[in-house]
């Protein structure tokens, strides 16, 4: 399988990335042995979120012991300091690791440095005691995704990327090559809409 490196971040992974939102809806015994499987296969990324209510805890299960072997992005929805720390701590306990590989913010770009909340000043505090390798930004919105970039506040982009993609989104793509961002893309099947994934991964 192919790998790839997350722009500046320099965290290198298999192109193919594990989105652990869907074991929220199968076992924990299930969700453990299908993130082995995928590990297995060839899979290093995986990614989930504080409020994917058990996805974190099922993959803290799946990779104790081993968490060395893959990287792990989650998310948080905090809007201030305290409740960043509040998550990154349930998140570090869920996934029994005393680091987060790529944390990422859904806020759309509310948080910037001296805005008043304390969010962006704690994510970087994360980054400097240990516990965040790399801080990302997550969201489904073409303006926003090209403000985040802009900003040059963050290390990665998560951004929904498809072969039914539009022109403005494959600027975006180039866009995030030049700025050294890693660029995550997600619902590579539309959510469903596409059903051809053979078609999907040659795009």
């Amino acid at each position: 399988m192919e790998m790839v490196t997350l722009g500046k971040t320099g965290i290198t992974v298999n192109k193919n990335g594990f989105g652990a939102l869907p074991i929220q809806r199968i076992s924990t015994d299930d969700a453990v042995a299908l993130a082995r499987r995928a590990y297995e296969a060839g899979m290093t990324f995986f990614d989930t979120a504080r409020f994917y209510t058990d996805s974190e805890e099922k993959l803290g299960e799946a990779f104790d012991g081993m968490r060395e072997k893959v990287c792990i992005a989650t998310k948080t929805a905090a809007q201030n300091a305290e409740d960043f720390w509040k998550d990154l701590g349930v998140s570090l306990h869920n996934l029994r690791t005393d680091y987060i590989d790529i944390y990422q913010s859904t806020i759309h770009l509310s948080a910037e440095a001296g805005d008043g909340t304390g969010l962006y000043e704690a994510m970087l505090e994360g980054k400097a005691t240990g516990k965040v390798r790399h801080i990302g930004i997550t969201n489904h919105r073409l303006a926003v995704a090209n403000e985040a970039i802009d900003s040059g506040l963050y290390e990665t982009l998560q951004f929904p990327f498809c072969y039914l993609a539009t022109e403005k989104d494959l600027e975006l793509v180039k866009k995030v090559q030049r700025s050294g961002y890693g660029f995550i893309a997600m619902k590579a099947l539309s959510g469903g809409l596409i059903n051809n994934s053979a078609a999907a991964y040659a795009f």
